[in-house]
């Protein structure tokens, strides 16, 4: 009992919660004051930034969006067939190490170039380890899964509401930054000392077979095996294939989940700006950001509570949410910041709900579940990188009226 929470509190608290998906969420919190500073410094015209009525910055925030899901989303496309052959240890290393090098490398930056490459690190960090620890917990009791998604909700508000207050208390974005160093270690200190790992659960080893001296009766026997291995590995990759066609009805909806809030995130929240309001635009920006992740925090904490089988109902009202922010850009007819705020909300209830629900249904109904969940999260990926893509047309657009 004692490490079954041990378990659960890892994954909740401490390697998802405080540290995994924290230096994803910071850099997007980020990213309207970074381009703004920086494209403030570089460009020639003091007007420029300025010069549209939507008040935009020379480069969307879709840039980072894109810096910061792109490596992820190339993990995770290639990983889930290759990753096997690096033990759970060693990836958990690579993860603390990119995350570190991303939050220096934000934090001594002078030029957006330099800027996105340490996005990019974070980026890296955020999806091997999503890969990884979606992988994991086949290993413990299914209620990791609920322990999953409310980490991956706190790490949401952990992240914008630490940027946000440290940033409104005077704090500079650059010494923010640097703060977050804390964040890598506690991803180490907390998987290699507070989860408990299950017996027989390899640590430093791969699944590769380890070949000893062996007698010639003993060759034969391993050659045997090695034949029928084969075999055996035909019909498996078939069963994989199956098993990748079955996630779809899980994957599809995901993916326009996520397309549709992220479209919402760096595609249309810097264009919300409202003029009389106490925060300023930079400041309302932030506090979006925030706010979105307490709604996802919310629902992804809910599964011991409610599960919301149907996936397709949660893409759609998502979709609905971005069609009429889309039409309050274009016509500004919302009258005041209060109800933005209370949208973007919902919108993260919407996103937080279909992540934990898709996840939870796959450990409950796929088979080849550790394949099939580190495959499937492939589908929120995608969906936000192609909402980056959407925004940049978005931004051009209404930055040019």
């Amino acid at each position: 009992r004692s490490g079954r929470w041990r378990s659960w509190a890892a994954f909740c608290c401490e390697i998802l919660g405080l540290c995994n998906n924290f230096g994803y969420v910071v850099m997007l919190s980020a990213a309207h004051d970074i381009l703004k500073q920086q494209g403030s410094e570089n460009t020639t015209q003091a007007t420029a930034p300025n010069s549209s009525s939507y008040d935009c910055n020379p480069v969307s925030t879709a840039a980072v969006l894109l810096a910061d899901i792109l490596p992820t989303l190339l993990i995770k496309l290639v990983a889930p067939f290759v990753v096997d052959a690096v033990p759970y240890g060693v990836r958990v290393l690579l993860c603390v190490l990119m995350a570190a090098v991303s939050f220096v490398l934000m934090s001594l930056s002078s030029a957006v170039w330099t800027s996105l490459l340490g996005v990019v690190f974070a980026s890296v960090s955020a999806g091997l380890g999503e890969l990884s620890f979606l992988s994991l917990t086949v290993f413990f009791s299914r209620d990791v899964v609920g322990a999953w998604g409310s980490g991956t909700g706190g790490a949401g508000v952990a992240g914008a509401l630490s940027y946000s207050g440290l940033v409104q208390a005077g704090l500079s974005p650059r010494l923010t930054l640097q703060l977050m160093l804390v964040v890598p270690l506690g991803m180490l200190l907390s998987y290699f000392f507070l989860l408990a790992s299950p017996p027989g659960f390899r640590q430093w080893t791969s699944r590769q077979p380890e070949y000893e001296a062996v007698s010639s009766a003993d060759r034969q026997r391993l050659l045997d095996e090695e034949e029928e291995e084969s075999v055996h590995g035909k019909r498996s990759r078939f069963i994989l294939g199956l098993t990748l066609c079955g996630l779809l009805k899980f994957v599809v909806p995901l993916g326009l989940v996520y397309f549709a809030e992220y479209f919402i995130n760096q595609g249309l929240m810097e264009l919300l700006f409202f003029q009389h309001f106490f925060l300023s635009h930079a400041e309302q920006y932030r506090w979006y950001q925030t706010l979105y992740q307490v709604g996802v925090l919310l629902s992804r904490s809910s599964l011991c509570c409610v599960k919301i089988r149907r996936l397709w109902l949660l893409a759609l009202l998502q979709g609905l949410n971005a069609a009429f922010l889309f039409l309050a850009v274009l016509y500004r007819f919302l009258p005041s910041a209060w109800l933005m705020l209370g949208i973007v909300l919902y919108e993260g209830l919407l996103g937080g709900a279909a992540y934990v629900n898709t996840f939870y249904f796959i450990s409950k109904e796929v088979r080849h579940r550790e394949f099939a969940m580190a495959a499937a999260s492939v589908g929120d990926s995608l969906g936000i990188a192609l909402a980056g893509l959407a925004a940049f047309p978005v931004h051009r657009y209404f930055c040019s009226l």
